[in-house]
Formats: C-alpha cells, structure tokens, sequence
C-alpha cells in the first residue's frame, strides 16, 4: 500500500546518484558513526569467510572490514549506481596496494529489500546509516535472516525517530505534506528482529547534535550527501524561495551560543541468525545513554 511516508524509491536512487560526487566530504557523521560500529564489531567473537556491506554507498567501510577479517568474499551492495562507482573505485584501488590479500570483491546494484543472494551464503552483514531507505523493515530483516548462515551475525545502525526533529518541528507548523522520513523507534526495530527469526538481538541508541552558522549549511549538507525528500506524500512542485525563508525564521528557535543544531539519532544493533526451536524465545537487551 502506498502512503505519503513510503519512500519513492526511484526519487531516493536519483538523489543518491546525483550526490555521489560530494557524499565524501559532507558526510561526518556517517563516517563518526561508521567508526562506532567497527568499536561495537571488535567486541563480538566472529571471523566471517563472507560479508555483505548493505547499502554500502560510497565503500567506506570496505579496507576496514578487509584488513580486520581477510574474508573470502566481500559483497557491496547498493541501489545508487553512482555510489556503487565509487565504492567499486576505492576499494579497487586499496585491493591493489593490498596484494597479499585473497578477498574476492563483488559490486552489485539492487534494493535491500529485493537482496539477489542465495540463502545460507553470508557470514556477516553489515549495514552503516542505510535501513532508514527501506519501506518494509519485516521484509529486509527477513532476506538478511534468509541469506546468513547458521550463526551469522547482521550488525547494524540506522536513525530513530528523533533525528532531524527541529526540522521536523519547523516544517509541520506550516507545511501538511511530508518532508522528512519517518525514523523507526529502537524497541519496534527490536521487535521486527525477533519476528524475523533473529537471536539475543542487541540494541543502543545515541544522540548527535551537529551545529551550524546558518540554515543554509544544514540544508546544503542534506542535499549533498543524497538526504533529499524522496517521500510519496511530499509537495509534488518547487517549494521555493518563499517556503525556505519561512522555513529558516521558524528554525531559527532552536539558535543557541550563536549555533544551529541539527539533531540526529542513531541507532546501533546486532543480532545473531540461530536455529531455535519454535518454543525457545530471545530476549531483547536495549541500553540509552539518553
């Protein structure tokens, strides 16, 4: 069923496409978040023959994930075929300079919620700020679980409902259409591991607040690492002038020591693909700093 929340997938491949070129130097939190994951990855026993990198973008993750492991396979999957240019070009590059290594890369261009794998193929799949595109959560967790091998590991973060919400505050109180998506709480993600055959799944959340001089830089950083509006239920013509400079006067509440936040939510997981009996239950562990 389509809902003015869902996300219009060609719209969001368009955007992502188009940002390729600039996702690289506007995206800190991406790459702060990405390194909080590998902290979070060190601490759990795993030595994966094969990994998929869901929703890979422009590749950041792959000469980590290769230098830590020295996995057989490694998969880059995304639905930007521009990102996947890019992830292909820098991994690529650091395969060569890395001669002594025995990783078989593969780049493929597709949605996660449509993986092209067999089942019981992957060891681990890891997934950096990129479930927040999918419309059906059940439906990806389900593929993932389909394709992990016995005692895979699915490692994870994604955004949660607070991210963006000083946007989210200032669009609603003028605007009836759909401008940010619609980040899932923690606790549902945790449900929908359990509903999708995951075990022991893990989850935290944190809150980053970055700041800025003027409205105008946040917008500019969205739109440059590929974050436009890409819902079913937004304004289908050109906002305008008009509409951003009310925009940035309601923004401009949440100025503080001369800075304007932008709010994210970040939420970290992982789970485990264990064959249990149908009477044995998993209990979700959710921890906040919050």
């Amino acid at each position: 069923m389509m809902t003015q929340h869902h996300i219009d997938k060609k719209r969001a491949q368009a955007s992502f496409n188009k940002a390729s070129a600039s996702y690289e130097n506007n995206a800190v939190l991406q790459r702060h978040v990405l390194g909080e994951m590998f902290l979070r990855l060190k601490l759990l026993k795993i030595n994966p023959s094969s990994i998929l990198d869901l929703g890979c973008g422009p590749g950041n993750a792959g000469p980590d994930l290769k230098n830590f492991y020295k996995p057989h396979d490694l998969i880059y999957l995304d639905f930007a075929y521009e990102m996947l240019k890019k992830a292909e070009e820098k991994n690529r590059d650091h395969f060569l300079k890395a001669f002594s290594s025995r990783t078989t890369q593969q780049f493929i261009c597709a949605d996660m919620e449509a993986i092209p794998l067999e089942e019981n193929s992957i060891d681990m799949v890891w997934s950096n700020l990129s479930l927040q595109w999918c419309n059906d959560l059940d439906r990806v967790f389900a593929q993932i679980a389909k394709i992990l091998t016995h005692n895979g590991l699915f490692i994870f973060s994604t955004f949660g409902p607070s991210t963006l919400h000083e946007l989210r505050s200032s669009l609603a109180s003028f605007s009836e259409h759909s401008h940010v998506n619609q980040f899932i709480d923690m606790h549902d993600i945790g449900d929908a591991l359990i509903r999708c055959g995951f075990s022991d799944p893990v989850l935290d959340v944190d809150v980053y607040s970055l700041t800025y001089s003027t409205f105008k830089e946040i917008m500019y950083d969205l739109k440059h690492i590929g974050a436009r509006n890409a819902l079913q239920g937004r304004a289908k013509g050109m906002t305008g002038k008009g509409f951003l400079y009310q925009l940035e006067k309601l923004y401009e509440v949440y100025r503080a020591n001369d800075k304007l936040p932008a709010s994210y939510e970040v939420v970290y997981g992982h789970a485990w693909r264990v064959n249990k009996p149908h009477n044995e239950s998993s209990i979700v562990k959710f921890y906040s700093k919050q």
